[in-house]
Order: C-alpha cells, then structure tokens, then sequence
C-alpha cells in the first residue's frame, strides 16, 4: 500500500519506521530541512515543501496514495492536508494536540476518517507513575512488540489455505484477517487466505521481516 506521510517529527518518524518495515511504500512531506534531510538518510523519498499545498501532495503521489496521516503540530496544515487528501479519494488521518476544545474537535473529527493525539498515552503513563503503578510493564510490551498488517501478494504460497495453517516465527500471532476491501476481523478456523488479504499480526520489532518473508512468496 501507499502512504503519504505529512510531517516528520517525533509521531511522523515512527510511522514511517513501522510502514517501511511492513513493506508499504512511503512519501514524506515536510518543509524543514534538517528533517528532510534525515529522513532522506532513513531511505525514504521525501517532497519538500509545506503539506498543505495541493501541488506539492500531487508531487508526493496522493493521487493514488490510499492514506494520508497529517501529524504535524499545526492543525491548520493537518487539516488541509486531510482534504486535499479526501479529495483524491484517500484515507485520512488527522493529528490534533489534546488540550483544543470539545467544538473544535468535533469540526475536525466530522471530517477526517481518523483523529489521533499522541499526548494521550504519554499523559496516561505519567498519571499512572504518580497514583504508584507500573507503567513499564507497558513500556517495556509496546517496546518488544508491535501491530503489523501485511498484505498477501498474489504468488504467496499461503494463498488457499486456511489462517490457522499460517506458520509464523515463535512468538508472532496472528490477531485479525480481511479480505480485499473489507474491515478486519478476528478469523474463524476455516477462514482461508485470498490474495490481496491483509493479515494482522503482533510480532516483535525484531522479527517483522521474518513475518513479512514468511507470508510472500
């Protein structure tokens, strides 16, 4: 799959990591040249210029992008990014800091596929920290582990045969299973594999390219 990634800070750069590492295919947009240049150095193509300019996202290949995720710090250029996004038919998903108003959520959100505020979990660990928990029991799990979707290319050899036939590297799982343009669901056992599926799996960060290796041909 495509994905045109408009920002490349802290949220911008992960995202990015985890696509790549999935094998989808990655477009940075960002206007600062420091993180152009780095993101450059990780490998990936970047267009320079500001996210919210229509010609620059055509530049970037929105045109048949499936998603775009704006995650700068300027919701303004998020959100014009989304729309011009919208109106080439992709997936949209907007970044939007925590602390804006309920109304202006709300405008927002009506509009994109997707909103997220990366604050939420980092305030949630601190607020855990305080009352006495343990948050690095979650740390260290999100830091080992990680959600992956791999598409399943037409010469897979595992296409025909059912999800639970599926032999993955110890310790990754299968969670979640969709055919072409469906949403994904929890699989039964005699769900069968079908090329263009997506299958979605909790592998270590380590292991993800067994996992992709494994599941194409």
């Amino acid at each position: 799959m495509k994905f045109v990634i408009v920002g490349y800070g802290r949220v911008g750069t992960r995202t990015c990591r985890i696509l790549a590492e999935e094998g989808h295919e990655v477009i940075v947009v960002d206007n600062d040249y420091d993180k152009v240049q780095r993101a450059r150095q990780e490998g990936f193509t970047v267009v320079e210029g500001d996210g919210e300019e229509e010609d620059i996202l055509e530049e970037a290949g929105i045109a048949d992008a499936d998603a775009i995720a704006a995650l700068t710090p300027d919701l303004n250029v998020n959100f014009t990014a989304c729309m011009v996004g919208k109106h080439h038919g992709a997936r949209t998903v907007l970044r939007i800091d925590e602390d804006y108003r309920e109304d202006i959520y709300e405008k927002y959100a009506n509009d994109v596929d997707e909103v997220i505020y990366p604050e939420r979990l980092g305030a949630a660990g601190a607020k855990t920290a305080m009352l006495g928990g343990d948050f690095n029991v979650l740390a260290d799990i999100t830091e080992k582990l990680q959600f992956s979707v791999f598409e399943i290319p037409a010469d897979s050899p595992l296409v025909g045969k059912r999800v639970v036939e599926v032999d993955l590297p110890e310790e990754a799982r299968i969670y979640a299973h969709g055919h072409a343009n469906e949403s994904l669901t929890i699989p039964m056992p005699t769900t069968s594999i079908e090329a263009g599926d997506q299958l979605a799996v909790v592998v270590e960060t380590e292991r993800v390219g067994e996992v992709r290796d494994a599941l194409s041909a």
